[in-house]
């Protein structure tokens, strides 16, 4: 499988009134072609920082992107925060479609490329309904739509299910995984949740507390599909007491530099 993206030594600084704060320090990983990469971390690990400079949202201080054979950001990513971010006075055809308006693509041709995800994702019957008129799991499927439709090579996904109840969450997990096997894009899925990222994941990047480096990389060797009941399974079991080891260890030190 080849490379899609690489992380080079990316250092964040931010300079502020009381001095600098660093938010990632030296921070090296490679995204391969087609694959799931979960992101864990304490909070204020510089996740969500990361993901922005990946984006070409937010300068690195130091280090930088490549793509491919080492083209320095020569590549289409797009991003899913957690708030959906869908524009309300948009039916949600228009919502989807925004990505391919931008790239200017024909109305025909993004119409009929944002109708086939909205079926893959059950929501077609919704397509001209409000925003407002859904519930927020399907909002954040429709998110989910608008981000598979743009065509980009990379997703990156800031806790994109963080804000939903558990039973929703699951069902929006899954739908996740079904859509992403039929179109399989490299994804970085940033996440505080140990098990989704398990549920989701090639494989695991567990950072260290501020600044945030790579601590340690694990790879998730589970069959796919997966389904919930594979939360069961010893496997799944052991790799939750590693990660849950390794992300221990960062918590326990921030909270004793705690005053």
């Amino acid at each position: 499988m080849s490379m899609k993206l690489r992380c080079i030594n990316i250092g964040k600084v931010y300079y502020t009134r009381d001095g600098e704060i660093k938010a990632l320090d030296e921070v090296n990983f490679e995204v391969k072609e087609r694959e799931f990469l979960c992101i864990l971390g304490p909070s204020g690990c510089g996740k969500t920082t990361l993901l922005k400079i990946i984006a070409g949202l937010l300068p690195s201080t130091s280090g930088e992107v490549t793509h491919g054979e080492g083209n320095s950001n020569n590549y289409s990513c797009v991003m899913v925060f957690q708030e959906h971010g869908l524009f309300p006075w948009m039916r949600v055809l228009d919502n989807v479609a925004f990505g391919l308006e931008v790239k200017r693509i024909h109305r025909k041709e993004r119409q009929k490329i944002s109708l086939r995800f909205l079926e893959r994702l059950g929501l077609l019957k919704f397509a001209r309904n409000y925003p407002h008129e859904l519930s927020l799991g399907m909002q954040q499927r429709v998110g989910l739509a608008r981000a598979f439709a743009t065509g980009s090579e990379v997703l990156l996904m800031d806790e994109p299910f963080g804000s939903l109840d558990a039973q929703t969450k699951l069902i929006a997990q899954g739908e996740l995984l079904r859509i992403w096997q039929g179109d399989q894009k490299s994804v970085i899925y940033v996440t505080h949740d140990i098990s989704e990222a398990i549920l989701l994941g090639d494989r695991i990047l567990v950072m260290s507390r501020s600044p945030g480096r790579v601590k340690e990389e694990i790879p998730i060797i589970l069959s796919r599909p997966r389904r919930i009941e594979i939360e069961d399974t010893p496997e799944f079991t052991r790799i939750k007491r590693r990660i849950w080891s390794s992300l221990k260890e960062e918590i326990l030190v921030e909270e004793r530099k705690s005053p």
